[in-house]
């Protein structure tokens, strides 16, 4: 058989699993809204550390990034992801090519703080300016829903 008829086939498959054992319920994405943050140097029990890249080790600064995270609906919100753009004092961009910044497990509706800790090459000066930030996560957790689904499709 082609390659055509086996994508088919394969895709035919799914769909005729996925009516006779059902798909579990999807997770919802659920913004968040991200407010006073701002920056301070990490403690010294935190501070020690280096930035690698390509193998070679740079010195770095360690900084912890705060704020809150509002969750304005009715339910916790599970595996968060926060999102922001950090540059130092010349305008110059600390994460290179990285806009999510970090994880927190959940956030009951509400106001929350949040804790960051984020390495900068010590060569980049600071003060840092911290913009763009925002939040998102799932009505669910989606690793442990993913565990749960696969047991149960399970004969």
């Amino acid at each position: 058989m082609d390659m055509k008829i086996w994508r088919s086939l394969s895709l035919l498959i799914l769909l005729i699993g996925s009516l006779i054992f059902g798909a579990g319920p999807a997770a919802a994405m659920t913004q968040l809204n991200v407010t006073s943050v701002d920056y301070q140097q990490c403690p010294a029990e935190l501070s020690e550390g280096a930035v690698t890249s390509g193998g070679s080790s740079r010195p770095a600064s360690c900084y912890l990034v705060v704020g809150t995270i509002n969750n304005p609906s009715n339910k916790t919100v599970y595996d968060v992801d926060i999102y922001g753009r950090i540059y130092d004092a010349n305008g110059d961009s600390v994460m290179q090519n990285r806009t999510r910044l970090g994880e927190v497990e959940s956030v009951p509706p509400g106001d929350h703080p949040f804790e960051i800790r984020i390495s900068v090459p010590a060569s980049q000066p600071a003060p840092l300016q911290l913009k763009q930030f925002k939040a998102s996560g799932f009505s669910a957790t989606v690793r442990t829903q993913l565990l749960e689904e696969s047991s149960e499709s399970r004969f």
